[in-house]
């Protein structure tokens, strides 16, 4: 799904085309089990687990605005960071503070909603290929962390509230997913709109994914573990980034990959 051709190599964040997000799945699906990992797995908490990666996050988050233009690692670093800070976030909200799921991700959708019109206000556009300046990619990431929060707390909801179970949230969500991409490919009207709905979808799917990974059999899971599930999608995101770090040092136009 592409919101733009229009948008230079030199922008401080990745063109949306498939590669992107094939990297993105990756990485909300390794930040569901790496946050379940340190938080549960290695008993270190909620609370713990996200004091380390929120650090991690806004260390990295100074050194991509330093940074001043795109690069992958770097990036996609920030980005994990993001998603496993996200994760034990919205588990704290959900199970630690008791609001539940359902509340939880009503909270966290006003958040996102205000953010974006914020941002709006502030930039006359949302579009995430259009950011050119470390002002906007303050607003991309800051609404790309309450996205992430809001993803495992939609994700939770679906397989747990409603009953759905992991397998067939995962399920319901790729569907969805589908439609979206679908209607993409249809028209390029509402790119910016279609690409928000499908971003914030592609976390839960990757939180119910990853649950159905990590889970027993008695809990509707296979039993992979976390640490299992962690290290098969640390390998999955390692390889596409190196990927897209080598297309992006030769230099190969947008086009060609989309």
């Amino acid at each position: 799904m592409t919101t733009t051709s229009s948008a230079p190599l030199t922008s401080r964040v990745p063109q949306i085309i498939l590669l992107y997000w094939v990297i993105k799945i990756a990485s909300t699906t390794l930040g569901e089990t790496a946050a379940d990992m340190f938080s549960m797995t290695y008993d270190l908490g909620y609370g713990a687990t996200i004091v380390m990666f929120l650090s991690i996050f806004l260390a990295l988050l100074l050194v991509k605005l330093y940074q001043q233009r795109y690069e992958p690692v770097t990036y996609w670093l920030t980005f994990t960071a993001s998603a496993i800070a996200g994760t034990a976030i919205s588990d704290y909200i959900d199970r630690v503070m008791g609001l539940g799921y359902a509340m939880g991700s009503l909270m966290l959708v006003s958040i996102l909603a205000v953010i974006l019109v914020f941002w709006y206000s502030a930039e006359r556009s949302i579009n995430v290929e259009r950011v050119h300046s470390a002002r906007v990619e303050t607003w991309y990431w800051l609404a790309f962390l309450v996205a992430n929060t809001l993803g495992t707390a939609a994700g939770d909801y679906l397989a747990d509230d409603l009953g759905l179970g992991f397998a067939s949230g995962a399920l319901v969500i790729s569907t969805t997913l589908a439609a979206i991409a679908a209607v993409h490919l249809l028209t390029r009207r509402y790119a910016t709109l279609l690409f928000w709905l499908a971003f914030v979808l592609t976390r839960p799917f990757g939180a119910t994914f990853g649950d159905w990974l990590t889970k027993s059999q008695e809990q509707g899971g296979i039993a992979l573990g976390t640490l299992g599930a962690s290290a098969i999608f640390a390998t999955i995101l390692l390889l596409a980034v190196l990927r897209e770090a080598r297309l992006e040092k030769a230099g190969r136009p947008i086009a060609e990959l989309d």
